[in-house]
Formats: C-alpha cells, sequence, structure tokens
C-alpha cells in the first residue's frame, strides 16, 4: 500500500494461464464477481497471457465503471478496442496500455529531442527488440500471426507513432527462420513511412545476448539521439551543432540516477494521478488506437 492505492488482490479464472506460480502464493485470491461488484475497487489491471482475454476483461471491467491498465497488446481485434476506447470516454473512465518504455527516462529524452528540433530534421527512426526464447514461450507466442512482433515489438511501434504520429504506408515483413516447424513469425521487421522519415522497427528470436543489443535510435540533420540497451537509464547524443540542453560532440547522459526508471512503476503513478487528481494521460485514446492500426496492418492482422 502507498499513499496512491492499495493492492487488494489478484484474481485468475483462467488457472492454466502461466502467469499463475509460486509468487502469488500469499497474495488474496478474488473471484471476477468481487473484482467487478466491489465498488471500493477503482483500477483493475489486465495482465493474462492472452491478448484477447485481456481486451475480453478490460471490456468487462470498463462496463463494470472501472479504471483499466491494459496490457500489450490489446487483443487482435481492432474494432473491439474501438468499443472500447469509446466507451472509456463515454463514462470518464481512462484505459492506460501497458506498453513497457512509454515512461523509460532515456527513450523520453531521445524522442523529446526530436520533436523540439534538437536533431534538427529527423529523418530515420530506428530501433530493435531482439531476444532468445525457449520453445514454451515460442509456443505461446505463435498463437497470432504476428508472432514476435504482434507481442513484442508492440513496444516499439508504439514509441514510433509517439514520435511522429500516424503513417502513410505501413509494411511489414513477418517470417519464420527457426528450424522448430512452430510456425512462429521470429524473424520480423516493420517500416512505418512518413512524409519525411522512415521508422523501422525489428526483432527476432535469436540473440542470446539480446538486452545488451537492443536499440532505440532518432537521426536528424544536426545528430543522433541512441538509447542502448533498454535497461540503462543512458542517453547518447551526439550533435553537430549544441542545442537545447545538448552542447555539440558526443555525450552520454544519465537520464534518472540509480536506474530508478524501473517499468511499470510511473505507470501505475499516473493512473492513480488520473484517479485521484483529475492528472491528464501521457497517450491518448486516439495514439492508443492509431498504434494498434499500425501494429496489426504490419502484423498483416488487420
Amino acid at each position: 500500500m502507498t499513499a496512491d492505492y492499495e493492492f487488494l488482490g489478484i484474481c485468475r479464472p483462467d488457472k492454466d494461464d502461466p502467469a499463475v506460480g509460486d509468487i502469488f502464493n500469499k497474495v488474496p485470491q478474488l473471484s471476477v464477481d468481487n473484482v467487478l461488484r466491489d465498488d471500493s475497487i477503482e483500477l483493475i489491471a489486465t495482465e493474462f497471457a492472452d491478448p484477447n482475454r485481456n481486451l475480453e476483461f478490460a471490456t468487462m471491467a470498463m462496463d463494470a465503471g472501472k479504471y483499466v491498465h491494459l496490457d500489450k497488446p490489446p487483443g487482435a481485434d481492432f474494432a473491439k478496442l474501438q468499443s472500447l476506447l469509446n466507451k472509456s470516454v463515454a463514462k470518464k473512465r481512462v484505459v492506460q496500455m501497458g506498453y513497457q518504455w512509454r515512461y523509460h527516462p532515456a527513450m523520453q529524452a531521445a524522442i523529446d529531442a526530436a520533436q523540439k528540433g534538437y536533431l534538427g530534421r529527423v529523418y530515420r527512426f530506428r530501433a530493435a527488440i531482439d531476444k532468445l526464447i525457449d520453445a514454451e514461450e515460442r509456443s505461446h507466442l505463435a498463437k497470432y500471426r504476428g508472432g514476435m512482433m504482434f507481442s513484442e515489438g508492440c513496444h516499439l511501434v508504439d514509441r514510433a507513432t509517439a514520435t511522429f504520429g500516424k503513417p502513410d504506408r505501413v509494411t511489414g515483413f513477418i517470417h519464420h527462420h527457426a528450424p522448430q516447424q512452430d510456425g512462429l513469425a521470429d524473424d520480423c521487421l516493420m517500416v512505418l513511412e512518413y512524409p519525411n522519415a522512415i521508422a523501422e522497427v525489428s526483432l527476432a528470436g535469436f540473440d542470446a545476448n539480446g538486452n545488451q543489443h537492443r536499440l532505440l535510435e532518432l537521426q536528424g540533420t544536426n545528430g543522433i539521439a541512441r538509447v542502448q540497451p533498454y535497461t540503462a537509464t543512458k542517453l547518447t547524443v551526439e550533435l553537430r551543432d549544441g542545442a537545447g540542453p545538448y552542447a555539440p560532440g558526443l555525450q552520454t547522459i544519465e537520464t534518472a540516477p540509480n536506474g530508478t526508471g524501473v517499468a511499470y512503476t510511473p505507470d501505475f503513478a499516473e493512473i492513480a494521478a488520473i484517479i485521484r487528481k483529475g492528472a491528464k494521460p501521457t497517450c491518448s485514446a486516439a495514439h492508443d488506437l492509431n498504434t494498434h492500426r499500425v501494429l496489426l496492418e504490419g502484423c498483416g492482422m488487420l
């Protein structure tokens, strides 16, 4: 419990959900009826392993008048997500999407540098999120045509659309290249075309040191801003001419001391401020719909 919220318990109607484990042994177990009918519960976080189940229960939560933290990606049905977000507006509630790096301080600083013109005319967004995945995870991700791009690449598609908005064209290269015949799209590239820029999101399931090789980079006519790896909170900026807070030349900036930029902690701080103080969400429903449309289109699922 904090000054902003109290964790009441966990509801797992799907007993075979892989998220169920020893970590939840001492957590109060709630039924679906408990969660939906208890007026003291204001926020429900839907964290099923299956994206479609997340969307289904998020809709149930919204129908019950709750605020929702919806795990990524928000299902495979664009119309159902659109309906959920429309309900949230009508009910004066908020659906907060669980994209992992929306509040990452180094990524935010890189996007800020691009949008404020410090990098000059920005013409390229590059991001990669490779990792080595085991057989169990492969089986789980293979349920959807978009595979790894749908489940994991969505985080970076969200950062691309946060930078540039709605693309003119989306092209996806969604391929299976592993020797295992499980059908998983495990080697993927998505290209978002804008009037004066290109965004590239790539990922594959073969890099044993993928966490260290993950990259987000914005390139402009005055220089670059790079985040690599994601687990650090360091931003590398290299500019021809100094701009904003950045001097000319190569520099590395610690954007959050002692690794305080922990994924999801800022999410729940923000949703608490939305509920308690009427704060405005970082991302709008329109942005969330645009991001999901781009993701589904690039995965060949729209």
